[in-house]
């Protein structure tokens, strides 16, 4: 007997108790999608107790195969595999979506064998890549496998990563792409067309592997005959039935999130039981669990400490000099690569704008370019980081807001990417609005334990690149200007996470100038003219705009007669001023704010702001109408 004789039967009753435990939890829970659990049942059950290798009491093993449930809607299927392994008792698997449990309606960290969070669909394949690319780097064997359903390749991010996977020679990824033909108000784009679904993924250079998804022996021939592909990734296109083993509502519209009550299980269970004799009255010799990996404990996080002074292009950061943010975020995020192996940089087709080229040209193996598709490039990060990897993935600010979806499951995963935006605001110039980033602050202040970081010059871009280095707790985003600006700091100043720089500080002051990035050059202009008129200013640096420093700003307020004048490159919604006043609405202090108005246009950037009303001649003016 042969290694698929004698599993065949196993694997038909693990499914089988898959297919029943996705009901009971569901029907407990009172809500979720029992029928597309159904349809993944097989592959699910293959995977899982016949090629995932893993060690079960360590899931932080970095020797794990790794399963992404890309459609994770369908996540009580997997719950009912852990449970079959023993990782999780019958009733924690019972207390699916309970305020209390574990166990979320989509896969989350809460749970710690989630490899990712997913549910909003068309992520998984991405984040798959970054895993499948940390392998690859560090020589390990662990194989990554995403499971798709065909209703989320609709998403362009998908194809994205389609796409790139083969240029990397991925061989180490499998998908499986679960086509049961249903989505949640209609059918899928191509229902049970199979053939096409083969030849897109085919033409983007995939291995190819047409299965039925409920014929367990195609099923497991399909996963060995994968492993045999090294030099690219393997999809499995597997055709499946939505709630197939019970022939009422197999294949049926109108069953898509509809759990079943909790009386009609029992009837439930029987007709599978039924339909799956065979497989109900397996007698099980043994209990079949995945292969032991080699046994590994996780490296511990290690701070990472730059020392600009001994970089070596030192001298560009010399006080005489004039240096933007993105080319010395280019130089720190380089300095990191020098340090740890961990650091990589993931770029979107503009390196050469984020300087993000010098980390390429010393590390080009730890350099992943994903070209023209920033969310793919956000979920191939989310991957790396959560293999242990220091990604930093650049792109213009404005880009970002393409890739928010892929930026918030992140947050929700728990992932801590590194993220920097260049060409920030109006003061990009001539390029125009659409290559503006001007809502990019607001939309990270939003994500949960974000971290917002807004260099004013090379010094503080270069530290604060360190400290988004060493920030292990949510997302952080580096705001970089796109103009050479003057040094402000000295080489050896100290930055911090939640901290602000006060430049000029006066103890009867007429209003405090609180700035950031490009705007700080303009506000210290204008405490130059303002003293010349005799009239006195104090002026922050507010380069910690998520969190800030509201203990440093209740000190000066009092010395600036409580007048705060904020002004930003940045849309008034979101930005820094509505951050200061949301902070100081109860301190008896006025706030003045000054940010861009209305959509902008080409010019020069003094042009520009200008017209915005951000420059030093607004900001005089707005101080003397105090």
């Amino acid at each position: 007997m042969n290694k698929h004789q004698e599993i065949i039967p196993f694997l038909q009753h693990a499914a089988l108790q898959l297919r029943i435990d996705s009901i009971r939890s569901t029907a407990q829970s009172g809500s979720g999608h029992p029928t597309t659990c159904m349809s993944a049942a097989d592959i699910v059950a293959a995977i899982f107790f016949y090629k995932l290798r893993y060690d079960l009491e360590h899931h932080e093993n970095p020797n794990n195969d790794r399963f992404i449930l890309s459609k994770g809607h369908a996540v009580p299927v997997v719950y009912a595999a852990w449970k079959q392994l023993g990782v999780i008792t019958d009733a924690e698997m019972m207390s699916l979506r309970e305020v209390t449990s574990r166990f979320e309606g989509h896969p989350t960290p809460l749970f710690h064998y989630n490899e990712a969070a997913t549910g909003s669909l068309g992520q998984g394949l991405g984040i798959g890549l970054g895993m499948a690319l940390s392998a690859k780097h560090d020589k390990r064997d662990f194989r990554t496998y995403v499971l798709l359903g065909d209703g989320e390749i609709a998403e362009g991010s998908v194809w994205e990563a389609a796409e790139l996977a083969p240029k990397y020679n991925m061989g180490n990824l499998l998908a499986i792409l679960d086509c049961n033909r249903l989505g949640q108000s209609g059918y899928a784009l191509h229902e049970h067309d199979i053939a096409r679904y083969e030849a897109k993924f085919k033409a983007f250079g995939w291995n190819t592997i047409v299965i039925d998804g409920h014929d367990m022996e195609q099923v497991v021939k399909a996963l060995d005959e994968a492993e045999t592909v090294s030099d690219k990734p393997t999809m499995i296109v597997a055709k499946t039935f939505k709630g197939f083993g019970l022939d009422d509502i197999a294949d049926k519209s109108g069953y898509h999130g509809k759990p079943f009550k909790i009386s009609e299980v029992p009837a439930l269970t029987a007709q599978l039981n039924e339909r799956f004799s065979s497989a109900a009255n397996y007698a099980a010799k043994g209990i079949y669990k995945p292969g032991m990996p080699k046994s590994e404990q996780l490296s511990s996080v290690k701070s990472i400490k730059l020392n600009l002074e001994t970089d070596p292009h030192t001298s560009e950061f010399n006080e005489d000099k004039k240096i933007s943010a993105r080319k010395a975020y280019g130089y720190g995020l380089a300095a990191l690569g020098r340090i740890s192996k961990d650091v990589f940089a993931v770029d979107a087709d503009v390196k050469n704008s984020t300087y993000t080229d010098f980390f390429e040209k010393e590390f080009s193996d730890r350099f992943v370019q994903c070209y023209i598709a920033e969310q793919n490039m956000v979920s191939v990060a989310t991957g790396l980081q959560a293999r242990g990897k220091i990604p930093f993935a650049s792109t213009f600010g404005a880009f970002f807001c393409r890739a928010f979806d892929q930026i918030r499951m992140a947050a929700i995963g728990r992932n801590a990417l590194r993220l920097c935006g260049s060409h920030c605001g109006v003061s990009i110039g001539q390029d125009g609005p659409s290559q503006m980033a001007l809502e990019d602050i607001a939309m990270f202040r939003a994500v949960p334990n974000s971290v917002v970081l807004y260099p004013s010059d090379g010094v503080s871009a270069y530290k604060l690149t360190e400290c988004a280095a060493n920030y292990n707790d949510g997302i952080s985003y580096i705001r970089t200007t796109r103009a050479d600006v003057p040094v402000l700091y000295e080489k050896g100043e100290d930055f911090k996470i939640g901290g602000c720089k006060v430049l000029r500080k006066e103890s009867n002051a007429k209003a405090c100038i609180i700035a950031a990035g490009i705007t700080v050059h303009e506000a210290l202009k204008a405490y130059d003219i303002l003293k010349e008129q005799g009239i006195a200013v104090n002026v922050i640096d507010l380069y910690s705009v998520k969190p800030f420093d509201i203990a440093t700003l209740l000190e000066i307020a009092p010395m600036s007669s409580n007048n705060i004048v904020t002004v930003e490159d940045h849309y008034e919604q979101g930005g820094i001023g509505e951050a200061i006043t949301g902070e100081v609405v109860n301190h008896n202090m006025k706030v003045y704010r000054l940010a861009v108005p209305t959509i902008s246009r080409s010019g020069q950037p003094e042009e520009l702001m200008a017209i915005a009303q951000i420059d030093a001649k607004a900001i005089v003016k707005t101080v003397k109408l105090i």
